[in-house]
């Protein structure tokens, strides 16, 4: 047993990094996704719609934790190699982001009034033209202060990977907390940390909410 050191915190650190690339990997290829799901769920053919609701059904139905085992222990079985584990979080983590993001920017979108796309029609666009230059400026507006929202909700929800063994800010905790035997001021300084990182978002997101709603 030894005492909390400088080595303990560059492995914070190093766990941060990692943190840090699995959000942006799973907030890129989420967002990816969910545009998809959006478009998809707010699409005139029925049929689409109801497959794009049917699969965020199944995800939204199915705890994180359960993705995560699956991906990280299911995908060696299915494709027959072992699989690294930051690729087996980062699609958990985007399948996972791309359902919660496909509802918000569908929401968006759904919000901006029908005559938007009517009078984008009158002026020759096509169907894509119209959703790129007119809608999807106005849906972006009125979903980025829940876009905010989810962000900080995925960053605390990546400290779930560490139960795969994936070593980012909570694993790096729990490693420290093991040789040290110290786990309250271990764990006081991994949530100070995320704490750090996400309270500037979420005083964001809120001044965000109070601008669109004319309150700020």
């Amino acid at each position: 047993m030894r005492t909390l050191s400088l080595v303990d915190l560059m492995a914070f650190l190093e766990g941060l990094q990692w943190t840090l690339v699995l959000v942006v990997l799973s907030f890129v290829f989420g967002g990816l996704l969910g545009l998809a799901l959006a478009l998809l769920r707010t699409s005139n053919i029925a049929p689409v719609r109801w497959v794009a609701s049917a699969f965020l059904q199944l995800v939204q139905g199915v705890p994180l934790l359960a993705l995560l085992m699956f991906f990280y222990f299911g995908m060696p079985v299915f494709l027959g190699v072992e699989v690294p584990s930051l690729t087996a979080v980062t699609v958990a983590f985007s399948i996972y982001s791309g359902v919660f993001l496909g509802e918000i920017w569908r929401g968006g979108i759904q919000a901006v009034k029908y005559t938007q796309w009517e009078a984008a029609a009158s002026l020759g666009l096509s169907r894509w033209e119209q959703f790129v230059f007119v809608i999807a400026p106005q849906a972006l507006k009125i979903s980025l202060p829940a876009t905010v929202g989810f962000l900080v909700q995925l960053i605390k929800g990546t400290s779930l990977a560490s139960v795969v063994g994936f070593v980012e800010l909570t694993r790096a905790g729990q490693i420290a907390s093991a040789a040290t035997f110290q786990q309250l001021l271990v764990y006081s300084i991994i949530a100070a940390i995320y704490f750090a990182i996400c309270f500037p978002l979420t005083q964001w997101s809120r001044s965000l909410e109070a601008r669109l709603n004319g309150t700020g």
